[in-house]
């Protein structure tokens, strides 16, 4: 999909509306505050339109706030990284089908506490009030009304993603790479490639530079700038750059450079060539599904 024509008021109230995040997180010293899926269901809802995501506003708040708060909670479960990672897959899966939901970010906001090892009250703080702006906003200006129809539920799309997901999380635990087992945008464009009627290689193309280009560009900021604050400041401009120039929307890709700086130290520097090998298998994963596979069961 060709991006729409940028709409500046609305990207730069977003813009500052994450900034305003990580400038509160550089305030109070606590780097859990930082949410790099709020940067992308800002760009997602506010700038981007997405119909997917303004559909059922509510949700906007409390299933990423839910998700949120059952990966805390597993992440403090005496199991190993990658059971935590398959653990919350299954369960997001399930939360989706009962909710009658397709809110892709929602893997991401349930995947960052395990990633990043959060325990600190002030991330679920953090995560309900972020989510409830961005919820409260949508319905002020009346987003959603925009779009008013449903998501529907593709069970078998489900069912692929969690097992497609669930081989990439056992193939990196057997190559003892745990910290390969979830890169949170990788996975939300992953499931929301499934949802589309159908997926070229050329796009498939566009999305793996994208998103390996808006990790490097993250990471390389992140070397030579130690500020958070200004690198969301340089990079998230820089990104929407090379989304422009592929001609593509991702409003995951927007994640990158908040996740970036909050990494443990040893996935920081490899985050670019692991987004690249996640999003070969994913994307080429999904390629082979939307275009063969697929196709097969139809017949």
């Amino acid at each position: 999909m060709k991006p729409q024509k940028l709409n500046l008021t609305d990207y730069l109230i977003g813009f500052a509306f994450v900034l305003l995040m990580v400038g509160i997180a550089t305030i109070l010293n606590d780097a859990e505050i930082i949410l790099p899926e709020i940067a992308a269901l800002t760009t997602g809802l506010w700038i981007y339109h997405e119909p997917g995501w303004l559909n059922q506003p509510a949700k906007i708040f409390w299933l990423p706030s839910i998700t949120a708060i059952v990966g805390f909670g597993i992440n403090r479960l005496s199991l190993s990284y990658s059971l935590k990672i398959g653990l919350l897959l299954l369960i997001m899966i399930v939360l989706l089908c009962l909710f009658r939901s397709t809110l892709a970010p929602s893997f991401a906001t349930g995947l960052l506490p395990i990633i990043v090892n959060a325990t600190k009250v002030s991330f679920i703080i953090a995560i309900l009030s972020f989510t409830f702006i961005l919820m409260l906003v949508v319905i002020l200006r009346k987003l959603n009304q925009q779009h008013p129809h449903h998501a529907a539920i593709n069970y078998r799309v489900m069912l692929v993603f969690l097992g497609i997901s669930l081989l990439w999380v056992l193939v990196v635990s057997l190559l003892d790479r745990p910290q390969m087992a979830a890169i949170p945008p990788v996975l939300v464009v992953f499931f929301e490639i499934l949802q589309k009627p159908m997926y070229p290689g050329k796009m498939a193309i566009k999305q793996i530079v994208a998103l390996t280009g808006a990790a490097t560009i993250g990471v390389v900021a992140y070397i030579f700038i130690d500020s958070r604050l200004l690198v969301t400041l340089i990079a998230l401009p820089l990104v929407w750059l090379l989304l422009y120039l592929l001609q593509v929307r991702i409003p995951a890709a927007y994640a990158f450079p908040l996740l970036a700086v909050i990494l443990p130290q040893p996935m920081f520097h490899v985050l670019p060539f692991v987004t690249f090998l996640a999003t070969c298998y994913f994307f080429g994963a999904a390629f082979v599904y939307q275009n063969f596979i697929k196709m097969q069961l139809r017949n």
